[in-house]
């Protein structure tokens, strides 16, 4: 008896942990830049839509790329129009179904067996609700680094992740720190090269 239940243990603590590594999500990145060196500067984060220059969702999300930018090297621009390097950011958010839906509940009404040797038995059951879908909640994020001067771009980053939906870590400003992290390591990172973060 005993060697039954520490065999389920051991295979319930199998799949709790099959289920983590499955919900760890991933983030997929790529960067471009002209394979030259990037010599930090001041730099200020602005919209690609200009209209959202002062949404404060935005600034939320401009706030996590200033503060990586600011470890990299690159320092907030006080003069917001005279700053020779730009990074132009895009977030954008959608949600997509993820598997098949999953069966409603069902009830199920079951007889037994009554008297000696007879036996009568048995069971109808019935589905409660609608089918469930899983969503998985995903966040891109571009960063094109300019020179305000010329309209350079020197360095561009594009990055994706996603997360089921309701969970901590499909929160928006959780998904873009998650993007910022990624899209930023290794900086400048290899040009054209697509990568796989966890």
């Amino acid at each position: 008896m005993r060697a039954v239940r520490s065999t389920l243990i051991a295979i319930g603590g199998a799949l709790i942990l099959a289920g983590c590594a499955a919900q760890t999500p991933q983030t997929r990145v790529t960067r471009f830049h002209l394979n030259q060196p990037i010599a930090p500067g001041e730099v200020v984060v602005e919209p690609r839509d200009p209209t959202l220059a002062k949404d404060l969702e935005f600034q939320s999300y401009a706030t996590i790329v200033q503060g990586e930018l600011t470890r990299l090297g690159f320092g907030a621009a006080r003069d917001l129009t005279k700053s020779e390097l730009v990074a132009v950011t895009d977030v954008r958010r959608y949600s997509q179904p993820v598997g098949q839906a999953r069966s409603p509940l069902s009830i199920g009404l079951g007889g037994g067996s009554f008297g000696g040797n007879v036996g009568v038995g048995g069971g109808v059951s019935f589905p409660v609700g609608k089918p469930r879908q899983n969503y998985e909640d995903i966040t891109e994020l571009s960063v094109q680094l300019k020179r305000r001067s010329e309209g350079t771009v020197i360095w561009e980053g594009r990055a994706q992740t996603g997360a089921r939906s309701g969970t901590a870590a499909a929160g928006p400003e959780a998904q873009v720190r998650t993007l910022v992290a990624a899209l930023f390591r290794d900086f400048p990172g290899r040009s054209g090269e697509t990568i796989t973060v966890k």
